[in-house]
């Protein structure tokens, strides 16, 4: 079941809508026009009571104006590049820089903060196809690239988001879906005490700026190491200088063995309290892990006027590496003209 509603009106007269899926299950999502953001997704713990596990908005001006991409889908490049500048075929290229002296997630108006068009088919498991035309040169990117973004609630309770895009030049892409989750219910405090697993052997070690500094560093004996499953919070005060750069969490994990053909699991969650696990099947190569380190805005509470505090959220970013262009051995981003960038990544839930 798919039903629309009106959210709001942007300063240019823009109307924007938001949808609302279920399945059978009981579960639903909401996604917005706006950025094509995540606004809520409920699910069921373990005594079938339903909570919205995700962070987002009540109103359209926090989606426009809060930092944080809270939900959104971000592109034309997520994560950081250094300086904003990349070369394509030995051209450089500057990306606005947004983020201090780099660009950050598409830069000033990237895909997050741009109005998709969305078509709804209905049914058993009902999708939204989002759809998106980024011209040639918008935010320092070459070539017009089409963007198609399917989310589908599939009857196993499992939110699935398909990633497309075509371009007519060489160009860089490198999309995810910045959700922020809590199994416990957005609303119910510090994500430490979540288990997480992440099929990682290796994860990109940054600078003071959270740029790529060109290592690719080994988990082991590392508070980056959840090859076995462990609280998010057990090493968080460890005595590391990656960890104690970004504030907590905010590192790209290189899944083992790279790049698959098809989505696999890679990653999995689970609150105690109320039995939520969920899983992340993706064939990307990467995952940002980000712990919500920078969540402080008190001019944008979220839903229901909660307020944003620091690792009450965390985000799972399915991705390529950051940063990539500029580093060798650094996974390639380019897209050229005749080929499909096609990804996906599939957040299932269920109880335990």
């Amino acid at each position: 079941m798919i039903t629309k509603t009106h959210f709001g009106t942007l300063e240019a007269g823009k109307e924007v809508y938001y949808y609302t899926m279920k399945n059978a299950a009981g579960m639903s999502v909401k996604i917005c026009e706006f950025g094509g953001a995540i606004m809520e997704l409920r699910v069921p713990d373990k005594y079938g009571r339903f909570a919205d596990v995700v962070g987002g908005f009540d109103c359209l001006r926090d989606y426009v104006l809060s930092p944080g991409y809270i939900g959104a889908l971000v592109g034309r490049t997520a994560n950081r590049i250094k300086r904003g500048k990349y070369k394509v075929d030995g051209k450089e290229y500057s990306a606005y820089c947004n983020n201090g002296k780099n660009s950050l997630h598409g830069g000033k108006v990237g895909y997050s903060h741009r109005v998709w068009d969305v078509k709804a088919v209905d049914g058993d498991e009902p999708k939204l196809i989002l759809t998106l035309h980024s011209p040639d040169g918008e935010e320092g990117y070459p070539g017009n690239v089409d963007v198609k973004v399917t989310y589908a609630l599939l009857s196993s309770n499992a939110l699935s988001i398909h990633y497309e895009a075509v371009t007519d030049q060489r160009t860089v892409i490198n999309l995810t879906n910045h959700a922020y989750f809590n199994l416990g219910g957005y609303a119910s405090g510090k994500i430490f005490d979540h288990i997480l697993q992440i099929e990682a052997d290796r994860y990109v070690v940054t600078d003071e700026e959270l740029i790529p500094t060109g290592v690719l560093r080994s988990v082991e004996g590392t508070p980056f190491d959840f090859r076995e499953p462990k609280p998010i919070g057990r090493d968080f005060e460890a005595d590391d200088q990656d960890l104690k750069i970004a504030g907590g969490y905010d590192h790209c994990f290189c899944f083992t063995g790279g790049e698959t053909k098809e989505p696999v699991l890679r990653v999995a969650a689970y609150e105690q309290n109320t039995g939520r696990f969920m899983q992340v099947f993706t064939n990307q190569p990467c995952i940002q892990l980000y712990s919500g380190n920078f969540l402080d805005n008190p001019e944008h509470p979220l839903k229901g006027g909660y307020p944003q505090t620091k690792q009450s959220l965390f985000c799972l970013e399915t991705q390529k590496m950051p940063d990539a262009p500029n580093h060798a051995g650094f996974n390639d981003i380019t897209l050229n003209p005749g080929e499909k960038y096609d990804y996906t990544t599939i957040y299932q839930f269920s109880v335990k």
